[in-house]
């Protein structure tokens, strides 16, 4: 079985916490971001032109929608009870958008749902084993589909899964693991599993000595 990202998901339901949400007015979506800083990199051409597209990790759900406006049928997927539950109140009734609560790995292996795009901003790909998750995307992407996502940059030397205190060093223990690898073993693995055209590097930050962004990108072969 993969391994998943907690022993729980009560991190997830945690992830990106609103108070009193309920009073909270929907938020703005005005770009579709990859990295962790405003008006960095690039946006949604990223992907491509796909009619449709898969996020896996979609947390509240705002690349999502941009996708959606554009024309793009989006089915959005988290592991999280109550993101998916925020997420369908924010943006209910949004044509062409569709939230689903599942983990990654037991939604690929089960649809027969294919996608022309599958991305995850900061998601599923950095929480899931890619040794598990990677060949299971392959199989929903449509001939010359797109593989698309970014996460933190890698600690230099510090690669593999990566165990952490998912709600810091206090409280209930939540473990946390994210995996972490250099661009190469990116489209060393891309390769291996039938991937074409692949694009793996970092993207460096706005100042130099900030956190960059990596940023991968592979289709699927005709």
């Amino acid at each position: 079985m993969p391994r998943e990202s907690t022993t729980l998901p009560e991190y997830w339901d945690s992830y990106k916490p609103y108070r009193e949400e309920g009073e909270q007015p929907t938020p703005d979506v005005e770009a579709f971001a990859w990295t962790q800083y405003d008006g960095h990199g690039p946006g949604e051409e990223f992907l491509g032109s796909p009619r449709t597209a898969l996020e896996l990790g979609c947390a509240e759900g705002k690349e999502a929608v941009y996708l959606a406006r554009t024309g793009v049928a989006v089915t959005a997927l988290d592991f999280s009870t109550a993101q998916v539950a925020r997420a369908r109140r924010w943006w209910d009734g949004t044509p062409g958008l569709t939230f689903v609560q599942a983990e990654a790995c037991g939604y690929l292996a089960t649809t027969e749902a294919t996608y022309d795009a599958v991305f995850s901003i900061w998601g599923a790909l950095w929480f899931t084993d890619p040794d598990d998750l990677v060949p299971l995307i392959a199989k929903r992407l449509s001939p010359g589909g797109t593989l698309a996502f970014s996460q933190a940059e890698p600690l230099e030397g510090y690669y593999g899964p990566q165990p952490m205190y998912g709600n810091g060093l206090a409280g209930r223990k939540l473990t946390l693991l994210r995996w972490s690898y250099p661009p190469q073993w990116w489209a060393d693995l891309l390769k291996r599993t039938g991937f074409v055209d692949i694009d793996a590097r970092v993207l460096p930050a706005p100042r130099p000595t900030d956190v960059g962004t990596l940023m991968v990108r592979a289709r699927a072969p005709k």
